[in-house]
């Protein structure tokens, strides 16, 4: 636990303090709410003002942790047979650029996303502004009956994502949002040009891992099918074994493979 706090970081009260003016004067929010989210995130210190404006506060340490994770993914692609796709940024400014500038990104390709509202540095951080979504629920809150429903939905969603050149890098059920009955996108990282197809390969082994303690193997299976030709699938094999020693995900990678088997029989 301490080692995790070491990693994550604290961002000082007073820095604090100066986004959250800055931040409310900008959007003229005169005392506002401030209400800390109590997410496991190591990579920003994650705050809402008046139920209204989400805003990601990054620091040194965060960049110093993305880094490391980073690198730790591309020695996991690596281990599977391909070059690593990762991409690391120098600063915490240039992360909430990235986040702002990936949230566009998707959301020009129709898939939902918060409203990306600007990226700021402040005091030394990095900050980004987005809209905050009321009442969502990750995707893994939801019950079995639900998330089978929505199942297709997402391997959809990463398809759109592929076909417009875009990969998102970090899929896990805590970056899918459910909102009513659609699904939102948050967080992607960032990745190479040179490597956007084992990236496709590896976003759908994500959303494999991400599915299949939700709803089972055969059900993650056919509803991915439903996006991607066995060809795919076949090609997120590869990548099964790296997602699931990643602490975010706890698949059935056995189950998974043979069920893609299946499929290629």
């Amino acid at each position: 636990m301490e080692v995790r706090r070491f990693l994550r970081g604290r961002v000082d009260d007073d820095r604090l303090d100066q986004v959250i003016t800055a931040v409310a004067e900008r959007y003229d929010h005169e005392e506002p709410s401030v209400r800390y989210l109590d997410a496991d995130n190591w990579l920003s210190t994650p705050l809402v003002l008046d139920e209204e404006l989400f805003v990601k506060v990054i620091s040194k340490q965060n960049s110093l942790v993305h880094a490391l994770i980073t690198t730790g993914r591309n020695i996991g692609v690596f281990s599977a047979g391909t070059e690593g796709f990762f991409e690391h940024f120098g600063t915490p400014y240039q992360m909430a650029t990235h986040e702002l500038e990936a949230t566009e990104r998707m959301r020009e390709t129709g898939l939902n996303a918060p409203e990306p509202l600007e990226a700021l540095e402040i005091a030394g951080l990095g900050v980004v502004v987005l809209e905050y979504l009321p009442e969502f629920r990750p995707l893994d809150e939801l019950d079995r009956e639900a998330a089978r429903e929505l199942a297709p939905d997402l391997f959809a969603a990463l398809r759109t994502m592929h076909d417009h050149g875009l990969a998102h890098g970090d899929l896990r059920a805590e970056n899918v949002l459910v909102l009513g009955d659609e699904l939102y996108f948050i967080d992607a990282t960032n990745i190479g040009s040179e490597g956007r197809a084992d990236a496709r390969a590896y976003d759908i082994a994500c959303g494999l891992a991400a599915l299949e303690p939700l709803v089972g193997a055969t059900a993650t299976v056919d509803a991915a099918a439903t996006a991607y030709d066995t060809e795919d699938l076949i090609a997120a094999l590869d990548f099964v074994d790296f997602v699931n020693i990643r602490p975010d995900h706890d698949c059935d990678a056995a189950a998974l493979k043979g069920e893609v088997e299946k499929h290629a029989a």
